[in-house]
């Protein structure tokens, strides 16, 4: 019950944090003015110089310091925390490839520590990756809520209420959400959104010494991405959006297109699963799908039980295991082995493990700050309904193409309507007129976002060019098919997209 765009997933879930205690290592030049177009009185910012200190595995880390409220510069700064992979070939460098893994929430500094070398040899060679933890999320001044034991109260709740009285649970948490973030970070939620995020990342590059911005984005990183575009065309060297959100659709609208996306996807799931001899779900589509809906309503009426811990499985909790299997194709063995476990068992285990990776839920039984920064960016980014028959109305939209995920995603929305801060920004097109080509990246069966959304982005850039993966899972290029890394890699390097509508196999 999280309201997630997602974030690339991989399988290490053990991460370590970056602390930057060990001895200097280089400083970054930084241009002496900052660009046209970026906000008066910020100089001291875009001057700046990183000190940047070995972290460990090859990596180092580094603090830049941006403004609270970029309005009024002089009011108060944040701290926002990076990390890079340093390019191999010195010689050849061509700059900082800056990432997102999306979310919002999700930490980019882990992202980097866990994934930095997964990015291909040409990029390892030519740029320094850097990831960073945009502000409110992971050690950027994070953004807290409640505690581990009301984040498990939170997300047990059920979240497809069939009464009233479920449905004024589903409200009281929610209400309980939305007032924790008030009473721990009310000073930090007006400030955390995407468009000062990506204000953010135009300090970051100057910090760095880059003339101008390289960028991979994933998921909610499009967005960021998208929108410093906007901002800031003229300083886009380029940028790979790869797993696109449409920024001009409404809040709500977004969820029921994602519900849609991770219908889509379990459809792939079950077509695959009813032609595998260890399938425990039926032998056709149809059959796979129909036994999944009766397994989440029994789960409904009876949780199931876990060996890890105390917590009962409840349909919450198993449909977010199960999204989040669907995030990548290789975990569909593991949905399989959920679904054997809980139905031949009765025992919940893994559905629950799933889930816990997708919030980031440790063993100790606390959690990152993603789904808190999740949330406080979603409600200050784009205007919400103010009233619960908003979201149900939704809600009724979202079952009828959506019917096991509709309720559940889009009522994951439900805190922004008692949220502290009430956003009046809407949706609008993304044009980034001015800007370099800007490669836009879709898999035509991504559950979290869905390609329709890719297709629309790359149409509304200006200089949008589209490539899709005709595949399966949640963004494309760390999925290691060779078509997309070829494409991407070449065109980070050489700032020459491919062909456009390009699909690769």
């Amino acid at each position: 019950m999280t309201r997630w765009i997602g974030a690339v997933m991989t399988f290490t879930l053990a991460m370590t944090a970056c602390n930057g205690t060990a001895k200097e290592q280089a400083h970054s030049a930084a241009p002496k003015t900052p660009p046209a177009g970026s906000p008066a009185g910020t100089d001291s910012f875009y001057k700046q110089r990183l000190s940047w200190s070995d972290c460990g595995g090859g990596f180092q880390c580094a603090k830049a310091n941006v403004p609270i409220d970029y309005t009024k510069p002089g009011s108060g700064q944040m701290r926002v925390s990076l990390i890079r992979l340093p390019a191999e070939n010195k010689s050849r460098r061509i700059g900082s490839l800056f990432t997102n893994p999306g979310g919002p929430g999700a930490s980019g500094v882990d992202f980097i520590r866990q994934a930095g070398r997964s990015f291909g040899k040409d990029l390892r060679e030519r740029f320094d990756i850097i990831g960073f933890d945009p502000r409110g999320v992971g050690s950027s001044d994070p953004v807290r809520c409640v505690d581990g034991r009301r984040l498990d109260q939170y997300f047990s709740t059920d979240s497809s209420p069939d009464d009233q009285s479920e449905l004024d649970t589903l409200v009281a948490q929610s209400k309980g959400f939305a007032a924790g973030c008030k009473d721990k970070s009310a000073a930090r939620l007006p400030y955390v959104g995407t468009l000062n995020a990506a204000r953010d990342m135009d300090v970051l590059r100057a910090a760095v010494g880059d003339e101008k911005l390289t960028y991979y984005g994933a998921s909610y990183g499009t967005y960021l991405g998208a929108f410093y575009a906007e901002q800031f065309p003229k300083k886009v060297r380029a940028l790979t959006l790869d797993g696109a959100v449409d920024p001009k659709e409404s809040s709500t609208q977004t969820l029921v297109e994602q519900a849609k996306g991770f219908e889509t996807a379990l459809r792939a799931f079950a077509a695959d699963c009813a032609k595998r001899p260890d399938c425990p779900l039926g032998k056709s589509e149809d059959a796979v799908i129909d036994r999944i809906s009766t397994f989440l309503e029994q789960v409904d009426k009876t949780p199931l039980g876990n060996s890890r811990d105390s917590r009962k499985v409840t349909e919450s909790w198993a449909t977010m295991g199960l999204a989040t299997a669907l995030y990548l194709k290789e975990y569909w063995t593991v949905l399989r082995q959920a679904f054997s476990q809980a139905l031949n068992q009765k025992d919940g285990t893994l559905f629950i493990t799933l889930a816990d990776q997708m919030v980031e839920r440790k063993s100790d039984g606390s959690y990152s700050n993603q789904s808190e920064a999740n949330m406080a960016v979603n409600c200050v980014d784009k205007a919400n309904p103010t009233d619960v028959t908003a979201y149900g109305k939704a809600v009724d939209q979202a079952r009828k193409s959506a019917p096991r995920f509709g309720a559940f995603v889009v009522w994951g929305g439900l805190p922004c309507v008692y949220w502290p801060v009430q956003s009046k920004q809407q949706p609008k097109r993304i044009a980034a007129k001015g800007a370099a080509p800007i490669l836009v990246i879709g898999t035509i069966r991504d559950p979290a976002t869905p390609y329709k959304w890719a297709k629309s982005l790359a149409s509304q850039l200006d200089s949008g060019v589209l490539l899709s993966l005709d595949g399966d899972g949640h963004t494309a290029y760390l999925q290691g098919n060779a078509c997309i890394t070829r494409a991407t890699d070449s065109y980070l390097v050489t700032t020459k997209p491919p062909k456009d509508g390009t699909v690769c196999r």
